[in-house]
């Protein structure tokens, strides 16, 4: 991983494997003491096309007092994309849950953005007591209400394409292949970025080299057809953990006015919000503002069990 020069060292976890395939991933940060001070580790999952990198700005000062975790969704990043899996919610979300159990082994914060946050809900969700609480950045997902038909994981890359064009196999391929060029990358940025500062060179390559791994053009056939997933108010019904939503308000991509009003009709009563000028990537468009806010409501969170069970 290569973070901004301004960023703390870093190390890698060792290599860990998801039924059969490789993930990357990361952690960094106090591990020992925070555990002692019964604080959960925190765990960051990236959004549609992106990586562990688009933490660059978050991980070297949320590792200062916490163990901060950090992977790549199968399909994205530097983790495999086996032409084979069934790609959606549900292996995320396992994918999720058994990187807490195996490699974390303790209660855990899970942050997520855009699709990660969906990802992010869902293993909450399912890790019930095991999840110390669930942080949406901009999260992707539906409302089992919402009255327009439901949209596939591919609806934000499908905004600017139509529908007939993705059925070809040779449009597809010539749709990838422009995608994937570094001017797209950056054009595709600076529509979702208000404050443009960030969107530079090393968030670009980071967005296009995995674009260049043999599976990844497989994976973006695929995703197009990925199902909507379970709907966001069933699993915040179950959701026995703390909820911290951080909206970029002026996201162009979501109608983060609108499906800010979603969500507050259907999360849990105690939820905490917190509304920044930012478009649909807050914590890498103003990441102060975003390690601020998570930080004050990680310190607002009841101690947890400091014990940690060995890694399978």
């Amino acid at each position: 991983m290569t973070l901004a020069p301004d960023a703390a060292p870093t190390r890698q976890v060792e290599p860990w494997r998801f039924r059969g395939h490789a993930v990357h991933s990361l952690s960094c940060g106090p591990s020992a003491s925070s555990a002692d001070q019964g604080q959960p580790a925190l765990l960051l999952v990236h959004g549609f096309g992106a990586s562990t990198e688009h933490w660059r700005h978050n991980i070297p000062v949320l590792s200062r007092s916490h163990e901060v975790h950090a992977i790549d969704l199968l399909g994205f990043g530097c983790s495999a994309k086996p032409a084979e899996l069934a790609y959606g919610g549900v292996l995320w979300r396992d994918q999720l849950v058994a990187y807490v159990q195996e490699r974390i082994g303790r209660p855990t914060v899970i942050a997520g953005n855009s699709l990660g946050g969906f990802a992010a809900l869902a293993a909450g969700a399912a890790l019930g007591p095991e999840a110390a609480g669930v942080v949406l950045l901009n999260a992707a997902g539906p409302f089992s209400d919402e009255q327009q038909p439901a949209k596939g994981w591919g609806a934000i890359a499908r905004q600017t394409i139509g529908a007939a064009l993705l059925k070809s196999p040779l449009l597809q391929r010539l749709l990838f292949e422009n995608l994937r060029r570094p001017a797209t990358i950056r054009r595709t940025l600076n529509q979702v970025y208000i404050d443009r500062t960030n969107v530079d060179d090393a968030l670009v390559e980071a967005i296009r080299r995995p674009s260049l791994d043999p599976g990844a053009f497989g994976v973006f056939r695929t995703v197009f057809d990925i199902p909507r997933g379970q709907p966001l108010d069933e699993l915040f019904a179950v959701l026995q953990a703390p909820l911290l939503l951080l909206w970029g308000i002026r996201d162009p991509w979501i109608n983060a006015a609108g499906r800010r009003a979603s969500f507050q009709r259907h999360a849990p009563a105690a939820t905490t919000e917190v509304v920044l000028e930012a478009g649909h990537c807050p914590h890498d468009e103003v990441p102060d503002q975003v390690n601020a806010a998570l930080l004050d409501w990680l310190a607002s969170l009841p101690p947890r069990q400091a014990c940690r069970p060995e890694h399978r």
